[in-house]
């Protein structure tokens, strides 16, 4: 992506907090030269001495799995809080209208697993990852009939990390007294996405509360 030095995140442990924290992803092949995309949840796994990688699974009717068996650079898109910045803002007089916003962008080649154990271990991670947040969880207790069809319906990849990009395009290249009002503004608003853009503002560049 278009990403100028201001903006670039290289830390490997930020982008992965971003990965988790924002893991609905679009996962985007080629097949003879068509681009193809999935939207999807994807997990983030982290292990020592290993390449960071990326797991999921799609539907077996979703023709993208055949594409992983190509073994060509596939990408996922993983996008963060955003939110509209109007120059009203700005102390400065002489702007334009922009968007702030965070994404990484995740390279590698996906190899297929259709190996059932690793299938039902992958949607009992899944389903612990984002059920187990709730008042009450999903017991995640299916006759074993209807796991085993639910396991053939499916094709799991996993994709370890060749190179990775990240954005925080976050006013970094306006002035002090900008960056503030543009917090202050965002942190007014309604929009959750504006107040967790403002909260980001804040820990990049060590701005006050407002």
């Amino acid at each position: 992506m278009y990403l100028p030095k201001s903006f670039e995140v290289t830390d490997p442990d930020k982008l992965g907090e971003i990965i988790r924290r924002f893991s609905f992803a679009t996962l985007i092949t080629t097949a003879e030269g068509v681009p193809f995309a999935t939207h999807l949840p994807i997990l983030h796994r982290v292990q020592p001495g290993a390449a960071r990688t990326l797991v999921g699974h799609v539907a077996r009717a979703n023709p993208q799995w055949q594409h992983f068996v190509n073994q060509t650079e596939s990408l996922a898109i993983f996008s963060g809080p955003h939110a509209y910045i109007s120059p009203a803002w700005y102390a400065t007089e002489l702007a334009v209208p922009t968007w702030n916003y965070i994404a990484v962008h995740a390279y590698g080649v996906p190899r297929v697993i259709e190996d059932e154990v690793w299938l039902e271990s992958l949607l009992d991670e899944m389903v612990q990852r984002y059920e187990s947040n709730r008042p009450q969880p999903w017991p995640n207790q299916l006759p074993e009939d209807f796991r085993r069809n639910l396991l053939k319906s499916i094709v799991g990849f996993e994709m370890p990390i060749s190179r990775i990009e990240g954005k925080f395009k976050l006013s970094q290249n306006r002035p002090e007294q900008d960056r503030a009002n543009v917090v202050r503004e965002l942190n007014g608003s309604t929009n959750p996405d504006s107040r967790a853009v403002a909260d980001w503002m804040r820990v990049e560049r060590s701005l006050p509360s407002m």
